[in-house]
This record gives C-alpha cells, sequence and structure tokens, in this order.
C-alpha cells in the first residue's frame, strides 16, 4: 500500500522558513521520481521540486533559490526546506511519487501517488 504523509505547514510571517516533510512509510521509493507541489488558491496544482531515482533535483523557477529538497533513504522521508518566505507561497503543499521508472520532471500527470498535503499560510 502505498502512502505518502506530509507535516510541517503552518502559519509563518514573511521572511521566515519552514521545513515540511513527506513520510512514505513502509513502501520504499528507491526507483520513483518524487516531488513537491503545491496548490493556491484558485490556481492549478504546480510542481516545485523534483528528485530523480538517481538523485537529480530540479526545481521551478518560482522557488530556485529559496527552496531545498532532500531526501533520507535511512528514514523514507523526503523534506522541502523553504526560506524567505512570501505571502504568495501560501497554498496546500503536496508531496508525490511517480511511478518506478519513469521520467522525472515538475509536470503534475506524470506523478501517481499524492499525500493528503499540508497548509503553508504566509503573511
Amino acid at each position: 500500500h502505498v502512502q505518502l504523509v506530509e507535516s510541517g505547514g503552518g502559519s509563518v510571517q514573511a521572511g521566515g522558513s519552514l521545513t515540511l516533510s513527506c513520510a512514505a512509510g513502509r513502501y520504499t521509493y528507491k526507483r520513483n521520481c518524487m516531488g513537491w507541489f503545491r496548490q493556491r488558491p484558485g490556481k492549478d496544482r504546480e510542481g516545485l521540486a523534483v528528485i530523480s531515482s538517481d538523485g537529480r533535483i530540479g526545481y521551478a523557477d518560482s522557488v530556485r533559490g529559496r527552496f531545498t529538497l532532500s531526501k533520507d533513504n535511512a528514514k523514507n522521508t523526503l523534506y522541502l526546506q523553504m526560506n524567505s518566505l512570501k505571502p504568495e507561497d501560501t497554498a496546500m503543499y503536496y508531496c508525490a511519487a511517480a511511478p518506478a521508472r519513469s521520467r522525472c520532471s515538475l509536470f503534475t500527470g506524470l506523478f501517481r501517488y499524492w499525500g493528503q498535503g499540508t497548509q503553508v499560510t504566509v503573511s
């Protein structure tokens, strides 16, 4: 059973930082592209950062230099360190995994397995 559980969201002032976590449960995602996404009010879900099965990381222009994706294989957990947060970063944040051995990009349609999301509010 594939399960992704996000945590770490909350309310923060502009300029502040948060770290999101995504626990992958008992399933290991060593062969899967994984990523972080968000959906802002009234907007489509957008890709923020992805990591391929061989460890390559890519970022959306909107977050490059402010957000950092990392993965702890021993803990089976994906992280998103978010710095210099802006009010426009307010959104529901999701982690997701693509099917094993699929290609890896920020395109949301590639991802099959999704967490329930965690809310981030920046004021």
